[in-house]
């Protein structure tokens, strides 16, 4: 990846988009490969950390699952916040729903800082169907689920967030637009 302006800056970004969108993977790449310390944090592996009594959304969104999300992405905020007043940049992930206030942006601004950067990768169904077929566990879920999920996702366009299309970009690809998109973020940040 060239250097870009992303590169040595200390960021916030969260990183949005559905199951198999490859929100993960490239979150680790493009913190694996700053010039900054970087730090990833997954939504989903600190919801995990509920080992006991794991409220688990696959088996039906509830209070109880909804309460361990809040949880959870309040300890994210709260690492995030932690990182980046010790110099450290973050970048999260997790499938914020546009159509789902209570879950949404909102929070994560809340938590994190007016300061984070959201961005959504967005590959087609087909690419994402593909790439859940490779999940196992709790991670893998229903070709319907991945399907609804996806065309909610779509409520993003128009939302006036950045957009990355990654169905014909691997990983570094991803990771370098990432850069150029957030180098276009910070010099004028969207409006969320």
């Amino acid at each position: 990846m060239a250097p870009r302006v992303g590169k040595r800056t200390t960021l916030a970004v969260l990183l949005i988009g559905p199951a198999g969108a490859g929100k993960t993977s490239v979150a680790k790449y493009w913190a694996d490969h700053r010039r900054v310390p970087t730090a990833h944090i997954s939504l989903d592996d600190v919801r995990e950390w509920v080992r006991s009594g794991f409220a688990d959304p696959q088996t039906g969104w509830n209070e109880h699952s909804e309460a361990q999300y809040r949880l959870a992405r309040r300890t994210c905020g709260f690492s995030a916040r932690n990182f980046l007043a010790n110099g450290i940049s973050c970048i999260l992930d997790d499938a914020v729903f546009p159509d789902r206030p209570v879950v949404g942006l909102g929070g994560w601004k809340r938590h994190v800082g007016p300061g984070l950067l959201p961005v959504v990768l967005l590959p087609g169904l087909d690419i994402v169907l593909e790439r859940n077929a490779e999940r196992s566990g709790n991670r893998r879920l229903t070709d319907e689920e991945v399907a609804r999920i996806h065309g909610r996702m779509a409520g993003w366009y128009g939302s006036g967030l950045p957009i990355i299309d990654n169905s014909q970009l691997d990983i570094p690809e991803t990771a370098h637009l990432l850069d150029e998109v957030l180098s276009r973020s910070i010099a004028s940040p969207p409006n969320w």
